[in-house]
């Protein structure tokens, strides 16, 4: 049985950092590439970043790329996203999912299998 458990999210202040955990277990981690999404209130969930199986290919939506960077460890089955200079608008759900293969790098839902529960993160202006 897959499990994918997200954590570390909370409530910032506008300008400050939090950093989001992903431990999964149940499959061979390296064997999918992994990605973050998130779903703010009334939105639709959408895609925030993705990273292949090995790591060594990462994607994100828009300019995310100058204030996130998402990373795993294979040897851990972990997958992390450091999201910087938090603004208002990055409060939402985040959600983190496996792809369907490990050089799938997509943002989109429908490539993604197995998905956690998320975790809230919350920036006070």
């Amino acid at each position: 049985q897959v499990q994918v458990l997200e954590s570390g999210g909370g409530l910032v202040q506008a300008g400050g950092s939090l950093r989001l955990s992903c431990i999964v277990s149940g499959l061979t981690f390296g064997d999918y590439a992994m990605g973050w999404f998130r779903q703010a209130p009334g939105k639709e969930r959408e895609g925030v970043s993705c990273i292949s199986g090995s790591g060594g290919s990462t994607t994100y939506a828009g300019s995310l790329k100058e204030r996130f960077t998402i990373s795993r460890d294979n040897a851990k089955n972990t997958l992390d996203l450091q999201m910087n200079s938090l603004k208002p608008e990055d409060t939402a759900m985040y959600y983190c999912a496996a792809a369907q293969r490990a050089d799938l790098l997509s943002l989109r839902k429908v490539d993604f299998t197995y998905w956690g529960q998320g975790t809230q993160v919350t920036v006070s202006s």
